[in-house]
């Protein structure tokens, strides 16, 4: 089966044209444009799009060029600005989506109490409901880490749009149940003002490693940039690397001797310099995925780390997806860490889509 096939959910838009008329989204915090990827995916026209890092506004422009983005402070924006600019009125917009920045509700900054949790970003939240309340979207899409259900800026949140009238849906789902070749838990908050929402239905079967990675030429002889960007280790380090079994193997497996002194040190952390296994999902993809000491980001059969090509189709992007290697590996790879699954986006918005235009062609026979 081509890898296109599973990668991505492809879905016709020409389905969401209804009397001549589009269904239009705006993306907030949108990074490189994994959540774009993945609304377009769907069938939306997204018209807008909010970021303000200059190198992931680069990648994004990359590739969606046709998307109005605002390279600015979403805290200085002005949501009827943008909805003015995209000829819509109040109330007229389709989907209002994004994610706000979670570092701050992160798994480690939440879990660790000597680290506060008092970061200025989760404060962001409220910037998301404003566009709610300015523009009126008829559906809303907000991603996020499962932390953020236990914060009260999120409780508040959703108590304030369903004062504005939405009914909303909360959901922990796992990324790998549609169509994203790795395990990542992600909340969800769906909500709608024209229906119940409801999430969508899980994939009859999971993406593996290798499904995902299958037919890609080895980084010594692509000419994809992003592939071929080298990793540098130390002689230990690879020798290490080499000595770990192929196929799920983990530096668990080595005996003491061959132990790095920190991982002799500390039990904790157990993936990292593992491997991947081919027939089963990736691990969370993360901005540490070109390191084997951040998690277990280490080639199934190759005596590497997964290159960023292979970090981004883990991540559900089409092999085509455009990153500009003179931002380096570092900051590359942040943007792919951070990015929305666009399979697991798509479909979600896809649930959302059929009610709006269900809802629209209600409108029209009566």
């Amino acid at each position: 089966m081509p890898r296109d096939q599973f990668s991505r959910i492809m879905l016709n838009s020409k389905e969401s044209k209804t009397n001549g008329r589009i269904l239009t989204a705006v993306d907030l915090f949108s990074g490189c444009g994994g959540l774009s990827c993945g609304l377009k995916d769907a069938g939306f026209d997204v018209v807008a799009a909010v970021e303000i890092d200059i190198k992931a506004q680069a990648t994004y422009r990359l590739n969606h060029p046709d998307v109005s983005l605002y390279d600015s402070d979403i805290r200085k924006l002005d949501p009827a600005d943008v909805l003015r600019s995209a000829g819509l009125k109040p109330g007229e917009l389709d989907l209002l989506a994004g994610c706000p920045p979670c570092q701050g509700f992160s798994r480690l900054r939440t879990k660790n109490q000597r680290v506060s949790v008092e970061d200025d970003r989760n404060n962001l939240v409220k910037d998301f409901l404003r566009f709610v309340g300015v523009m009126r979207p008829k559906t809303i899409m907000l991603e996020n880490v499962p932390a953020l259900a236990r914060d009260h800026r999120f409780n508040d949140l959703v108590e304030q749009v369903s004062i504005l009238g939405y009914e909303a849906a909360v959901h922990v789902l796992d990324t790998a149940d549609y169509n994203v070749p790795q395990r990542r838990k992600r909340l969800i908050m769906l909500a709608s003002r024209i229906h119940k929402p409801e999430i969508a239905a899980k994939a009859d079967a999971r993406v593996t490693v290798r499904q995902a990675l299958s037919g890609l030429t080895p980084p010594s002889r692509t000419k994809d940039r992003l592939h071929a960007l080298p990793e540098r280790r130390s002689t230990t380090v690879r020798e290490i690397i080499a000595r770990i079994p192929k196929n799920g193997g983990s530096r668990s497996d080595l005996g003491e001797a061959f132990q790095l002194e920190c991982h002799k040190k500390c039990g904790g952390f157990r993936d990292v310099y593992g491997r991947m296994s081919w027939d089963d999902v990736a691990p969370t993809i993360t901005s540490g995925c070109h390191n084997p000491s951040k998690g277990r980001f280490l080639h199934p059969s190759y005596n590497r780390t997964i290159t960023l090509r292979e970090a981004a189709l883990l991540q559900g992007f089409p092999q085509e997806y455009r990153f500009d290697v003179s931002h380096g590996k570092e900051a590359i790879a942040l943007m792919i860490g951070n990015a929305l699954p666009p399979p697991f986006i798509a479909a979600h918005a896809s649930v959302l889509r059929n009610a709006l235009l269900r809802a629209r062609r209600n409108k029209t026979s009566r």
